[in-house]
């Protein structure tokens, strides 16, 4: 009901975040880390649970026939919809504890982060709800990707920072890229497999406004992008930084195949299903690398 499975999308970008302040300042703040994963595991439970209320009321998972694990929803509603009642329990209940964790984080952090705190909740929580929900409706008018590359990337990694009492500093901004990008990818290869979906029930993605070659171009562009951040930072970091390389290897022994189908299948929802699957393992085993490589990095 919650799809646990991509919570990747926001334990990594926190832990990373987490880690890499505790590099820059020397300390390390283990209850407001743990109050940090609370926020951000409640809003992206809230978000995955809104996602499948509002597209299932508003039809567009009752007109997709090519549901998988790697894109689509969950399809908990479309199957049993006798569960609305709880999963608007999930999602407001994801909301609360955020909003809990973020009043109890206030005081325990710096008086000039507050302002830094509250807007990241307030704009999450907003996105949480206003991704599919009307009346603003962000995946369905354009804004969806922007979204999720932002909540995922300088979103979580600010509110990791924060909660380590670290602001703008431009070690953390340098990293806010890639985890944003790495999730944004499953985003649009998700648009590609269910793309007479969206756009039969107006939800406009890029795939559904651009065309599926553009699309598949901008995936591979995204993939790049993370590439050339890791790079970036393995330059620019002090230190020594060969461990941050490790989460490059995911792009060297599994994105290329995933490549592969998308730009000679990009038309082919079956076929981009495989990509789709190759993608999300992707992104975990980056996910995974690059925490691994921080941990290094750090100690």
């Amino acid at each position: 009901m919650v799809r646990a499975q991509f919570l990747t999308s926001v334990i990594s970008p926190i832990v990373v975040g987490t880690l890499l302040s505790v590099q820059i300042n020397g300390y390390f703040y283990i209850i407001n880390f743990i109050i940090v994963m609370l926020i951000g595991v409640g809003l992206h439970v809230s978000t995955n649970v809104y996602n499948d209320i509002y597209d299932t009321i508003q039809g567009t998972d009752k007109l997709n026939v090519h549901r998988n694990e790697a894109s689509g929803g969950s399809g908990v509603l479309i199957d049993h919809p006798e569960l609305m009642e709880k999963m608007y329990f999930l999602a407001h209940s994801g909301l609360i504890i955020s909003l809990a964790g973020t009043i109890v984080l206030t005081p325990l952090i710096n008086r000039d982060l507050w302002p830094l705190l509250w807007g990241l909740f307030l704009l999450s929580a907003f996105f949480s709800k206003f991704y599919t929900a009307p009346p603003f409706k962000l995946s369905y008018r354009g804004w969806g990707e922007f979204s999720v590359w932002l909540a995922f990337g300088p979103m979580a990694i600010l509110i990791a920072s924060v909660g380590q009492n670290i602001g703008f500093h431009p070690m953390v901004l340098l990293l806010t890229p890639a985890t944003g990008l790495s999730t944004s990818s499953i985003l649009l290869a998700g648009q590609l497999i269910d793309l007479d979906a969206d756009r039969d029930g107006g939800k406009h993605g890029v795939a559904s406004r651009m065309g599926t070659q553009f699309t598949s171009i901008l995936y591979l562009l995204f993939q790049l992008g993370i590439i050339a951040n890791i790079i970036a930072i393995f330059i620019f970091y002090p230190g020594n930084t060969w461990p941050l390389l490790m989460a490059i290897i995911p792009y060297i022994l599994i994105f290329p195949k995933a490549a592969f189908i998308i730009i000679k299948y990009h038309y082919n929802a079956n076929k981009i299903k495989e990509c789709a699957k190759l993608t999300v393992l992707t992104h975990v085993s980056f996910s995974f690398l690059l925490i691994v490589g921080f941990v290094i990095y750090l100690f």
